[in-house]
């Protein structure tokens, strides 16, 4: 890496536990421009940043190649794959199962539409909701 390095960029210890996941460079063929790890740091420029693909800075991969390998290893299950990963590590170094055995999801309370509102509720409520020839009442 011939650059000043980006708060999102990955530590030497960080790549090394995330490393195994990315498939290998293949000995025939074109050689790799590009690194894995160089295109990972923009993919998390990019994610840490919210800028657009073509805004990502010029001194990281071309924006083209960075979007191309998120959407390949976003299809093949990769992102996923480290991730899961990585909570099981991260849960077995804390001293506990690494599959947890329950989730919580939590909820919050929303106000209903008013189109779940009876049509006598919609209309004390001053709605301007259209009716439908068939409803009584209607003009």
């Amino acid at each position: 890496m011939n650059r000043k390095a980006y708060p999102s960029d990955l530590t030497d210890e960080q790549w090394d536990l995330i490393e195994p996941f990315f498939p290998p460079v293949l000995k025939w063929g074109r050689p790799r421009v590009h690194s894995y790890r160089e295109i990972v740091n923009a993919i998390f420029y990019y994610v840490k940043t919210g800028c657009q693909w073509r805004h990502l800075p010029h001194d990281l991969p071309p924006w083209g190649t960075i979007e191309y390998y998120f959407s390949i290893w976003k299809r093949s299950g990769l992102w996923k794959q480290a991730h899961d990963a990585l909570v099981r590590q991260t849960r077995a170094e804390a001293g506990r199962d690494p599959d947890p055995s329950a989730g919580v999801i939590d909820s919050q309370s929303v106000k209903t539409t008013e189109a779940a509102l009876s049509p006598a509720s919609a209309e004390k409520r001053g709605s301007r909701g259209k009716r439908s020839a068939t409803t009584p009442g209607s003009r």
